[in-house]
């Protein structure tokens, strides 16, 4: 994010804050329910009652971080208004929502799901496929997880000027963020994420604004600079930039509307009306919140050209400090923003940390180590495992695996491949278990031998995508060949049944 020179002990003093009220956050969620630490639902789903507000700015927490801003607008400062790429993959993600949500919400309400893996279980009935989908998703969440460590480090050490060093940025807000997740679970999680997504909204539309201003007032001298001084970047993408822009629109469109807790969060919803009415609003967002990350991107061209590799990562650091140095109420919107965006952060690492949590003791624990144990056992595994996994990746964290971006790609590859199971499960009855198995397993290894040896894309296609394109293969082939599982269980036939009679 770069040093905020401006903050100080003003910086400091706002996180404290920030800090403070995401701890009474969790405080009171805890506090009002009595059987929130007692149930899988309760603790996971915030008992499967989150209304339109609260179910919104979760929603919206979940598709963007903090990170959407600090990792974003580097991104379209080097490659130029072919970075209009991310307002498409943003959008298309609530499209891939509404084509799942509304039928898989129906089922899941009436079987009781805490996991995206007890849909995958009541579907296929295969310990192959449920232990395939446990790893892939845990692989998703524990490299996401990474990739918020890394960003609270970032954020915090450059709102302080380095006051507070990037380790210990990590440890305290860690240790905020287990404190507030223990005592509410997803209750907590989802009240700090309306706070977060109201101070991301208000300040990123500021920061735009002081942008514009700093830049000469007006959008039209900022790409007549472009167009003078780099060209390229507003050129007509090669054919191979366009290929890639596809082949990101369907890695990241399929794979992050499967990630597990956004999945959890359609559980959450207290009703089908409210969880399409979040949708709906959630639809604008692309616009609101990645539109104006580019934006943020492009004016910075302007304003500090001639910025590589590392240099350009800190962009948005850079920008805040010349925005907050207008007047006295740009420099408090520009601190109380920054605040934001770590909160941002801290909220989105929460809600990984939470599902990842529940996968370990509902998935983990209560389908394959010990069935037998109580809810209230299976939660508090859930929470103790979920504390060592995050000193572990923290670990990992002391030296991040390179740009912020390039951790944020690296998760889809895996993950995506859960898409055909989850979402063609709902949809096509003859999908069945053993070819939804070696179509996961065998598109995993080729994204894997690709991400290893180096071949992240091959002609501008992921290889995700590739995985994913064989992985269909052998799904929809192998399904044609085999006697469907739907057919022979009545349960679930019923169920399917209904979300056709109800579409």
């Amino acid at each position: 994010m770069g040093e905020l020179t401006f903050a100080g002990i003003d910086g400091i003093v706002i996180l404290t804050v920030f800090a403070l009220i995401m701890l009474v956050i969790g405080y009171y969620s805890g506090r009002g329910e009595k059987n929130i630490h007692e149930s899988l639902s309760g603790y996971y789903l915030a008992g499967g009652n989150l209304g339109i507000i609260a179910l919104f700015f979760t929603l919206f927490a979940t598709q963007y971080s903090g990170n959407t801003i600090v990792g974003y607008a580097p991104a379209a400062y080097r490659t130029g208004f072919s970075w209009l790429q991310s307002i498409s993959f943003m959008t298309i993600i609530i499209g891939v929502y509404l084509l799942f949500a509304p039928r898989l919400y129906v089922i899941a309400k009436k079987r009781g799901f805490v996991t995206p893996t007890d849909w995958l279980q009541h579907r296929f009935n295969s310990k192959g496929v449920t232990l395939v989908a446990i790893f892939l998703m845990l692989w998703g969440l524990g490299n996401y997880l990474l990739e918020q460590l890394v960003a609270i480090g970032q954020a915090v050490s450059g709102m302080t000027g380095g006051t507070i060093p990037y380790q210990a940025a990590v440890i305290v807000f860690v240790f905020v963020m287990l404190a507030y997740e223990w005592m509410g679970g997803m209750k907590a999680v989802a009240f700090t994420d309306v706070m977060q997504g109201i101070v991301l909204l208000i300040g990123i539309i500021a920061f735009v604004a002081g942008g514009v201003y700093l830049a000469g007032g007006s959008f039209g001298s900022i790409t007549q600079f472009i167009a003078e001084n780099e060209p390229a970047k507003i050129a007509v993408p090669s054919s191979e930039t366009n290929i890639n822009w596809f082949s990101m629109l369907v890695l990241v469109g399929l794979g992050a509307s499967i990630y597990p807790h956004a999945v959890q969060r359609i559980y959450a919803a207290k009703s089908e009306k409210t969880l399409k009415k979040s949708f709906a609003r959630m639809a604008w967002m692309p616009l609101l919140t990645t539109g104006l990350v580019f934006l943020v991107g492009i004016i910075g061209i302007k304003l500090f050209p001639g910025l590589e590799g590392d240099a350009s990562e800190q962009l948005v650091g850079l920008m805040a400090n010349k925005i907050a140095a207008i007047n006295p109420f740009f420099y408090w919107i520009m601190i109380i923003f920054f605040g934001g965006i770590v909160a941002a952060i801290v909220s989105t690492a929460d809600s990984v940390l939470l599902s990842f949590s529940s996968l370990i003791s509902n998935d983990v624990y209560g389908k394959f180590i010990k069935p037998s144990a109580s809810e209230h056992r299976k939660v508090m595994v859930g929470k103790i495992i979920g504390i060592f996994a995050i000193f572990g990746l923290l670990w990992i964290a002391w030296n991040p695996p390179g740009t912020l971006y390039d951790i944020f790609v690296l998760k889809f590859e895996l993950l995506v491949q859960l898409f055909p199971a989850f979402v063609l499960g709902l949809y096509w009855k003859r999908l069945s278990s053993t070819p939804v198995f070696w179509g996961m397993v065998i598109g995993a290894i080729a994204a894997g031998i690709l991400t290893l040896t180096g071949h992240k894309t091959v002609v501008g296609i992921h290889g995700g995508v590739i995985g994913l394109a064989i992985n269909f293969i052998i799904c929809v082939g192998g399904s044609f060949l085999t006697t469907s599982s739907a057919k022979k269980n009545p349960v679930l036939e019923e169920d399917m049944n209904a979300v056709y009679i109800k579409a």
